[in-house]
């Protein structure tokens, strides 16, 4: 499964309604991918959800140390490719991490999702999180 940045959230945030079934899925996954946009977007996203900035650092570097999460950084290829999805995409908001993840997705032949953003949804694939 590819782990989107709420995905991450939920694991991060104990609080959170969806932590536990967050993190049953995560252990469960046979693959887990994410990619560097992804971890550049949690930053701000727990900071703005209130988790501590120490916290989430200690997390994505975690993530980047060990073997558990496949990441792919994107290089300016996939970068232009997420840019036309967009273009082509013009009437939904989907962000540039967004477009990043489906074109990943699709390339893997990955159909599931750690997220709760709808917007994997409305490109066909299975969002694993309830919002």
């Amino acid at each position: 499964m590819l782990v989107d940045t709420s995905g991450f959230l939920c694991l991060l945030a104990e609080d959170d309604f969806r932590h536990k079934i967050a993190d049953s899925l995560y252990e469960a996954a046979d693959e887990r991918v994410t990619h560097n946009y992804v971890l550049a977007e949690l930053v701000p996203v727990c900071q703005m959800r209130g988790v501590e900035r120490g916290k989430v650092l200690a997390f994505i570097l975690d993530i980047m140390e060990s073997e558990e999460v496949g990441i792919t950084w994107v290089d300016e290829s996939l970068h232009w490719s997420a840019l036309a999805l967009l273009r082509q995409r013009s009437d939904k908001e989907y962000s540039l991490t967004d477009a990043v993840s489906f074109l990943m997705m699709r390339e893997r032949g990955i159909r599931e999702a750690l997220t709760t953003d709808h917007h994997f949804e409305q490109e066909g694939f299975v969002r694993l999180l309830e919002t």
